[in-house]
């Protein structure tokens, strides 16, 4: 009976992953255009909240789900929303990139 502890745990964890994907692919969807708006200039402060805020949730339940390296890469986003505003080219390339692979490590968690 001792198997069925961690196999039911998985199974759950899987349905909530499922049941929560639609929203947290929402979140890297707010920070890929935020990235892409970035590279434009300076993100009006709703924006920019609003970029923090989808990093700050994803960091908080990416490693939930075994996603470690997601959580870390979220704070870093989180980090750079919180002083942004400077436009400098590598801050953009830097969030743009961050939001590929968070989307990647997202779209292919098993």
């Amino acid at each position: 009976m001792a198997a069925d502890g961690p196999t039911a745990l998985s199974a759950a964890l899987d349905r909530m992953w499922h049941a929560h994907l639609p929203e947290l692919l929402e979140r890297v969807d707010i920070l890929e255009a935020s990235a892409q708006a970035f590279a434009a200039g300076p993100l009006p402060v709703d924006r920019q909240r609003a970029a923090q805020a989808a990093a700050h949730k994803l960091a908080g339940v990416l490693g939930t789900f075994g996603l470690t390296s997601g959580t870390v890469l979220a704070r870093e986003l989180e980090i750079m929303y919180s002083r942004q505003n400077d436009t400098e080219a590598e801050s953009a390339e830097r969030l743009a990139t961050i939001a590929a692979e968070l989307r990647a490590l997202i779209e292919n968690r098993k």
